[in-house]
């Protein structure tokens, strides 16, 4: 019968069990109770989705001409799909124009974001005879290194549909490109702008990516490329030097934490990383963008966002998983009865409970995570 593990001539059937079984929209916990009268998406992002290939338990990179053999693989959606998923894990409605390709790993990226983990692909579209881009990381003490493989989209015949962007609370942007025409259409009626960037394998660092940042409202580097784009020595200084140019700025300091300074009420904030043992960093920039999202779209203070997108982070490094590491509501509150920090560090997390589900404290003790795995060892 069709179904069975392990028949001959039938194809297994991937599962794409929601990982969050307490996920639910926040809007009410957002809003504070009452309808939900806002745009029909919390966020509206675009950007590249490749299929994630993560090795783990590794000693270090095998030198040339040799091999390493480990025990340690995941596969899961990344590039963008990183903070989509880390989004819709926290209950933001979020929708995602992307290009997939029409081979195995595009069909398994689609599904999983679409049918898993619930963003909405309304504005994406599948792209006959391109491959899906490959990104390989290598995570060995608490570092990664990385291989991408990714050729050019093919531009449709006529060009590319000119679709205007859905009404949303916020939308995503990357800085280290030419923003699109629609971040701007959403700025002018009232989304926030959250923007991010890469790593310059030039080295320029130009000053044209800071111009910018005049279009956004809220920029979350890391601290090398906050330093290195303001040619600054220190995290806290490069946060002052980009807070000149745009509202918010959030410096990402990895396992020391994140300065933010909102130059419009004077806030600054510093707050450390949760103290947890990293294994595995792939996309934790992200989840910590993710949290900040939420935070921001929940009215929480400066200092309160940071320590909600900390959390988020701190949970996500503790597995080795990629995008799929992202902690569901569930994990949220049984870290907060496990026991892992000392009580007094807790106590500063204590503004998180009222956006717990309920549904979430039904399933502290026994969290679903999901498989980071395109094969399930049964």
């Amino acid at each position: 019968m069709p179904g069975i593990p392990g028949l001959p001539g039938v194809p297994p059937e991937p599962s794409l069990a929601d990982p969050c079984a307490e996920r639910e929209p926040a809007g009410e916990r957002l809003h504070g109770g009452g309808p939900d009268a806002s745009p029909a998406l919390d966020v509206f992002l675009s950007g590249r989705v490749f299929m994630d290939m993560i090795f783990t338990g590794l000693p270090g990179l095998p030198p040339p001409g040799t091999e390493i053999v480990t025990d340690g693989l995941g596969s899961a959606p990344g590039g963008v799909a990183n903070i989509a998923i880390a989004m819709s894990r926290l209950g933001l409605r979020v929708g995602l124009a992307a290009e997939f390709g029409d081979d195995m790993f595009g069909a398994y990226l689609w599904r999983t974001l679409a049918e898993q983990e619930g963003v909405d692909l309304g504005l994406s579209r599948r792209v006959p005879g391109w491959s899906s881009p490959v990104t390989v990381s290598m995570a060995y003490d608490s570092d990664r290194s990385m291989v991408t493989y990714s050729r050019p989209v093919p531009a449709p015949p006529g060009g590319p549909p000119e679709v205007p962007p859905p009404p949303a609370r916020a939308c995503f942007v990357d800085v280290d490109q030419p923003l699109p025409p629609w971040a701007a259409a959403m700025r002018e009626r009232g989304t926030l702008v959250f923007g991010d960037l890469g790593w310059d394998q030039t080295g320029a660092w130009s000053a044209e990516v800071l111009d910018r940042l005049d279009h956004v409202d809220v920029f979350l580097p890391n601290a090398a490329e906050a330093m290195a784009y303001t040619r600054t020595d220190t995290p806290a200084d490069a946060a002052e030097a980009l807070a000149g140019r745009v509202r918010v700025v959030v410096v990402k300091r990895g396992g020391d934490g994140a300065i933010a300074v909102d130059s419009a009420t004077g806030e600054r904030a510093e707050v450390s990383a949760l103290p947890v043992e990293a294994l595995d960093p792939t996309g934790a920039g992200d989840v910590f963008a993710a949290g900040f999202v939420f935070a921001t779209l929940a009215g929480l203070s400066l200092a309160e966002r940071l320590r909600f997108a900390n959390l988020c982070a701190g949970l996500s490094v503790r597995h080795r998983s990629g995008s799929l590491g992202s902690p569901c509501w569930g994990e949220i509150a049984a870290f907060g009865e496990s026991g892992d920090v000392p009580d007094t560090v807790l106590a500063d997390y204590a503004f998180v409970i009222p956006f717990i589900p309920a549904a979430a404290d039904e399933t502290v003790e026994t969290v679903v995570r999901a498989e980071p795995t395109l094969r399930k060892e049964r």
